[in-house]
């Protein structure tokens, strides 16, 4: 019918709850006989210190010593609190009958509170019989009572000591289980959050290997350049060698001061400051490729033939990379196109987005093969690209050379067409 209970050692709150109701019972046993002491002839209820007395206040003891397990074996407390009520009805009924009850609601709250089992229900409804059984007997037997009269006793009994525990204990682990789905749904919102904060790390990091790959790419072929050039120069043009190995420590220092700045991002000071390349850092970085290069670096700038600003509806991350990809294609080119013309060209004379090209054309010179990259300068534009979603395309062109073009979308602006003009800056 059910299943066994394990028995485990009690805890103090255990002994606890069992020495409260004892003591509650003893007190109740103890205040039935002073309350009926005018009444000598009623041979139901026993007087204190006479034999039957000892035998109800037993019967009530080892009750309330069976509450220590009725966290941990309430099947098998619930039955045996009910029987030994049952066994004092049959045995001595009476007015005492009642406090042999007491242990009985005890042991159905504890029970139904830890473990709301099937197989509990089934021992609460055979329980439930026996206390009925009991009281019915203790009725007839005791007071004379008519039987129908007997089970309505019963059945109101029955509601006292089964109901009223069951509603409390469903009741006290309702609120529980609401605390524990609580407790776990902020558990969930914090692994949530946590596996959020983790993406954006993630993306983050990202963001700072592109930056410092690009970086590194754009400086470090240059100066691989001129560190070929002032081998070739050493024995036969001094002074050029001089030059060219100034200018490597010009774009070391550079180099240097660009990480020192991304790393710096890294930092919780204040210290750490940063300025984000836009549309309007082109010029300037176009004006660095040719001093250090030696290459021809052509700059168109298209704009609208409306008022708006240069790049509005781009957003400083789009313009970040747009600049990044323009940097990387001057540093691709200078390594495998060296002495190639070069042309940057920004065109926002469209409203659905912006346009950027930059274009090598066909090499002057073999590429030296000391200076050639591992191959991961496009791939770090199409993860750039990827990261901020836009649209990205490279390859030959027509006369031998090579392009990138990479197509930035913006929302149109309220009102506004497409230009029919453009100038050139």
């Amino acid at each position: 019918m059910a299943v066994a209970d394990t028995l485990r050692a009690p805890r103090a709150g255990d002994f606890a709850i069992a020495g409260v109701t004892a003591a509650a019972a003893i007190s109740a046993l103890l205040l039935v006989r002073v309350l009926l002491s005018d009444l000598p002839e009623d041979p139901s209820t026993p007087a204190i210190g006479t034999t039957s007395w000892w035998l109800v206040a037993g019967v009530i003891l080892v009750q309330c010593m069976l509450l220590s397990w009725a966290r941990h074996a309430p099947r098998t407390v619930v039955l045996s609190v009910s029987a030994a009520a049952l066994l004092l009805a049959m045995t001595l009924p009476g007015a005492v009958f009642d406090v042999a009850t007491f242990a009985v609601p005890v042991a159905v709250f504890f029970g139904f509170r830890t473990e709301p089992s099937r197989s509990l229900w089934i021992v609460l409804t055979a329980a439930a019989m026996i206390v009925a059984t009991g009281s019915i007997v203790n009725g007839i037997g005791a007071e004379g009572a008519d039987p129908l009269l007997a089970v309505g006793e019963a059945a109101v009994q029955i509601g006292g000591l089964f109901i009223v525990p069951l509603l409390l204990a469903a009741m006290l682990r309702a609120r529980r289980e609401s605390r524990e789905s609580h407790r776990r749904e902020v558990d969930a919102l914090t692994r949530e959050r946590d596996a959020l904060v983790d993406a954006t790390v993630a993306r983050e990091r990202t963001v700072m290997a592109r930056e410092l790959h690009d970086i590194a790419a754009h400086h470090l072929s240059g100066i691989a350049l001129m560190a070929a050039a002032v081998e070739r120069q050493i024995s036969t043009d001094q002074d050029a060698a001089r030059e060219a190995a100034a200018q490597i420590r010009t774009e070391s220092t550079a180099v240097l001061q660009n990480l020192r700045r991304v790393v710096g991002l890294l930092r919780d000071d204040d210290a750490a400051q940063r300025s984000v390349e836009t549309f309007a850092s082109v010029p300037d970085l176009v004006a660095r490729v040719s001093a250090d290069q030696i290459s021809d670096v052509q700059l168109r700038m298209l704009r609208s033939a409306s008022d708006r600003p240069f790049g509005s509806g781009v957003g400083p991350l789009a313009q970040l990379a747009a600049y990044r990809t323009i940097q990387e294609a001057l540093a691709n080119a200078a390594m495998h196109a060296p002495g190639a013309a070069c042309l940057v060209e920004i065109d926002d004379t469209r409203a659905s987005g912006v346009r950027v090209l930059v274009r090598n054309a066909v090499a002057e010179a073999a590429p030296d093969p000391a200076a050639q990259g591992g191959g991961f300068g496009l791939v770090g534009m199409r993860e750039r690209a990827d990261l901020i979603g836009v649209e990205l395309r490279h390859g030959h062109t027509p006369d031998g050379g090579w392009e990138v073009r990479l197509t930035i979308p913006r929302e149109p602006l309220p009102g506004e067409a497409e230009p029919v003009g453009e100038r050139t800056s």
